[in-house]
């Protein structure tokens, strides 16, 4: 069996392969809640043969939403939509894991496609369109793109309000039935924020020193551990370096990866950058080197960014580079990758095992006859 497709452990959960479908957000929901299109969305992933299916930054606060098309976990009406697609993962053979996030100061921004705020009235009442001033660590906007506002910055009792909604929507995620807590700390949102000199001009005990910045990250992970069962893995993304001048490092991250292993978390999620500046050249495997330095560091890693060659994520694994690998646009292009990218390592019988049980027999006897992947 190839690396790519043997299990792994972590707890009490175990994922039928190494293959993981990294957050992606769709700006598809209403109020906060998963819809007919987040099932299908998702559960096409399972269907292909996925480990671990990650669901989009979902808000754990409505004012800590990306846009108002993101999910939401602030209150219990969002469960019960999620268990539906929990249970249709778990049905199809996949672990289910929620990132919960906070956007901060990059909060109440546009959907995607649209051309900046431009819903009609009719259109704001269908698609349940909202605004709000965002939050930060400090007061100074993310960029001069008129897409982003100016925010506030927290007070403590703001960041009080942080954790517990972290806190809040951990427990929502555990009715829900999910595998894995991922804590959104990456891509310039709001703990990726509090962590870096770029955004973070703080003077108090969340602002100067590193100790400082990575303090409200270390809270909120200890208050999520706290309310996480126990034998359910906690996992933490981080933006292993902002890749922009005077920002996070990877030494930085190092350090962190320390703390959080032992606050109880069970793996590194490995992204980059989210900050103005942004230095790293978007190629294939172009984040892996980030994965391997925090995984040195001494807890698993998740290695993504344009990994969409089996033989390549292979040797990502047999080289000890990181412990699962991630796909995000490369799933949306063929969410059968796993499925294709088993036959094509192992090939043989064993490979369609992986396919849908409705399924499998029908593409052996096609393969059969067109003389291919036997």
């Amino acid at each position: 069996m190839s690396q790519l497709f043997s299990p792994l452990t972590l707890r009490d959960v175990t994922f039928r392969n190494r293959t993981v479908v990294a957050p992606m957000c769709q700006y598809s929901a209403k109020n906060g809640l998963a819809n007919d299109f987040h099932l299908v969305h998702l559960g096409r992933f399972a269907m292909g043969g996925f480990g671990l299916v990650i669901l989009e930054a979902t808000g754990v606060v409505p004012e800590g939403r990306i846009s108002y098309g993101d999910l939401g976990l602030w209150d219990d009406a969002h469960i019960a939509p999620l268990k539906r697609i929990v249970d249709f993962l778990h049905q199809e053979g996949s672990a289910a894991g929620i990132q919960l996030g906070h956007a901060g100061r990059k909060a109440a921004t546009p959907l995607a496609w649209r051309n900046g705020f431009d819903e009609t009235e009719e259109e704001k009442a269908a698609v349940a369109f909202e605004t709000w001033v965002p939050v930060a660590p400090s007061a100074e906007r993310h960029s001069d793109n008129p897409d982003f506002q100016m925010p506030t910055a927290l007070d403590a009792d703001g960041i009080q309000r942080v954790i517990q909604g972290f806190v809040d929507a951990t427990k929502r995620s555990d009715a829900a039935g999910f595998d894995v807590v991922e804590i959104h700390a990456a891509h310039g949102y709001l703990l990726s924020q509090f962590l870096s000199p770029l955004a973070n001009h703080r003077t108090d005990a969340y602002g100067g020193s590193r100790e400082n910045r990575m303090r409200l990250l270390l809270e909120v992970t200890e208050a999520v551990r706290a309310v996480w069962p126990e034998g359910k893995p906690l996992f933490v993304r981080i933006s292993a370096v902002d890749g922009s001048p005077g920002g996070w490092t990877i030494e930085d991250s190092k350090v962190l990866t320390h703390e959080l292993k032992a606050r109880g978390v069970d793996l590194i999620d490995c992204s980059s950058g989210g900050f103005s500046g942004y230095g790293l050249k978007a190629a294939p495997h172009y984040q892996v080197d980030l994965a391997d330095a925090v995984r040195a560091a001494g807890l698993p890693t998740i290695a993504v960014g344009l990994i969409d060659d089996p033989e390549g994520a292979e040797a990502i694994l047999a080289q000890g580079q990181a412990d699962l690998i991630a796909l995000a646009r490369g799933a949306l292009e063929d969410p059968n990758w796993p499925l294709h990218a088993r036959h094509q390592l192992e090939g043989g019988g064993d490979a369609y095992q992986l396919w849908p049980k409705q399924a499998r027999d029908r593409i052996r006897d096609m393969d059969r006859v067109l003389g291919r992947r036997q």
